[in-house]
C-alpha cells in the first residue's frame, strides 16, 4: 500500500520519471571488459535519474518543479528520499510504497563518455492524468517517447489541459522510420535528444543535420552534443551555443541538467539562443562533481556565468 499527498496549487514543471541511486566509478584505466579486474581512483553513491536531476536542478534555478516518483522501503529509496529532503524539494507527489523498489545504476564515467550497468525491480504503472488535471502544469517533462497509442494519448492530453511536452528521448535504438513515431514526435513541444541519440533516429551523421530533420516533424529540437556545445532548430531557423570549458569528472546526468538550464530559460521567456547558453552552463557544470545533481548551479551563479 503507498502513502501520497496531493496538492492542488498549479506548478511550472511536472517532472516524470523515477529514481535511480547511482554507484559511479571514475578514474578506471580503461572501461570494463570481460576477464580484467579494474579498480577506480574515485567513487561515490549519489541521487540519479532524470527525474531527481532535473527537479534539483530546476530547484536550485527558482523553478516551481513539482517531481512525481515512486519509493519503497528498501536502502537505495531512503537514501534518494533524504537527499530529496535535505535539498528541499517538494514532495508532495511522492508515493512511498512498504516494500522494496529498488532502482540503481553503477556508472563507469569517462571525460568523453559513460556506460552503466542497471537494475530495477518492477515499478507501479506512472499514470499522471489526474496530476495533470488537478495542477495543470506549463510544462510537463520526460512523457514515454515511442511508437505507442498511450503515448500519443497522454500528449494530448496535456495538451487539452494547457500544458506543453518536453520529451528528452532517453536510449534509442530504432528510427523514425518505425511505425507511429512521427506521429509521437509531432505531438511533442520540444525534442531534445543527445547527439548519438538523434543521429540513430535519423542516420544523419552531424548534430545540425539531424536537428534539422527532426524539426520537420517537431516546432522546436535541440540536440545536446557534448563538448561541442548545443544546436537547437525550428522550422528554418537553427541555433549554435558552444559549450562550457569545465574540466569534466563525471559525465553522468550532464543531458538531464542541461535540460533543466534551457526549460528554466524558456519559462523565463529568453531568446533561444541564451536557453541553449543557460543549458550547456548547467550541463557543464554538472559534470565537475560526481552525480548529476550536485554541481548544478543556483539561480545567481547562472547569472555570472551568463
Amino acid at each position: 500500500m503507498s502513502t501520497s499527498k496531493h496538492t492542488p496549487s498549479p506548478c511550472d514543471v511536472l517532472v516524470l520519471g523515477e529514481y535511480f541511486c547511482d554507484l559511479i566509478f571514475t578514474g578506471l584505466p580503461e572501461p570494463p571488459r570481460l576477464g580484467t579486474d579494474l579498480f577506480s581512483r574515485s567513487f561515490e553513491m549519489a541521487p540519479g535519474g532524470s527525474g531527481y536531476i532535473l527537479t534539483t536542478a530546476l530547484h536550485r534555478l527558482g523553478v516551481q518543479a513539482r517531481w512525481m516518483a515512486h519509493f519503497g522501503n528498501d536502502l537505495f529509496s531512503q537514501f534518494v528520499l533524504a537527499q530529496a529532503q535535505q535539498e528541499g524539494l517538494d514532495s508532495s507527489l511522492f508515493q512511498i510504497y512498504d516494500q522494496p523498489l529498488r532502482s540503481l545504476s553503477a556508472s563507469f564515467s569517462f571525460t568523453h563518455d559513460r556506460g552503466f550497468i542497471s537494475y530495477w525491480d518492477p515499478f507501479p504503472v506512472c499514470h499522471p492524468e489526474a496530476v495533470i488535471a488537478a495542477q495543470r502544469p506549463r510544462w510537463v517533462v520526460n512523457p514515454p517517447f515511442d511508437c505507442s497509442a498511450d503515448s500519443r494519448a497522454l500528449l494530448e492530453f496535456i495538451h487539452q489541459h494547457g500544458g506543453r511536452a518536453f520529451v528528452d528521448c532517453q536510449y534509442v535504438t530504432t528510427t523514425l522510420d518505425e511505425p507511429g513515431l512521427v506521429g509521437t514526435l509531432r505531438l511533442v513541444d520540444v525534442f531534445a535528444p543527445n547527439q548519438s541519440e538523434a543521429c540513430q533516429l535519423t542516420g544523419e551523421e552531424e548534430p545540425a543535420d539531424a536537428a534539422a530533420r527532426l524539426a520537420q516533424f517537431c516546432p522546436l529540437v535541440v540536440v545536446k552534443a557534448g563538448a561541442q556545445g548545443a544546436c537547437a532548430c525550428a522550422g528554418e531557423q537553427a541555433w549554435h551555443a558552444p559549450a562550457l570549458p569545465v574540466e569534466a569528472l563525471d559525465t553522468t546526468g550532464a543531458g538531464d541538467a542541461f535540460d533543466a538550464g534551457f526549460l528554466a530559460g524558456l519559462l523565463w521567456g529568453e531568446p533561444i539562443e541564451t536557453c541553449l547558453r543557460c543549458g550547456n552552463i548547467c550541463g557543464g557544470l554538472s559534470t565537475t562533481q560526481p552525480g548529476g545533481a550536485r554541481a548544478t548551479p543556483t539561480l545567481e551563479e547562472l547569472k555570472k556565468f551568463l
